[in-house]
């Protein structure tokens, strides 16, 4: 008898402890932090424009760069709508040179 009364207190003291770790803890997903965002593809085009503009690219490397960024600026244009209905659209400048 002595030896139930025992397993009924550790189970007593066990529940409370996981259903307490239940309710102050949920699972939240984590974001993905390799994951890119519209800004990432803002900055990235801004990156684009200031390495060509600076000489970055060889005159070989060009059309790939430019079709790259043609790219780039109709996957833009073609979200942003999307974003302003939804107010989260995000600006990008670009750093000016001196």
């Amino acid at each position: 008898m002595a030896k139930e009364e025992t397993k009924k207190k550790e189970e007593t003291v066990e529940a409370p402890a996981t259903a307490t770790a239940q309710t102050t803890a949920p699972a939240q997903p984590q974001p993905d932090p390799t994951a890119l965002s519209i800004g990432d593809l803002k900055g990235l085009q801004s990156i684009i424009d200031i390495a060509s503009a600076r000489g970055s690219f060889r005159a070989n490397e060009m059309a790939g760069v430019g079709t790259l960024y043609n790219k780039l600026s109709a996957f833009l244009i073609k979200v942003a709508p999307a974003e302003g209905q939804t107010g989260a659209a995000s600006t990008v400048d670009a750093p000016k040179e001196k």
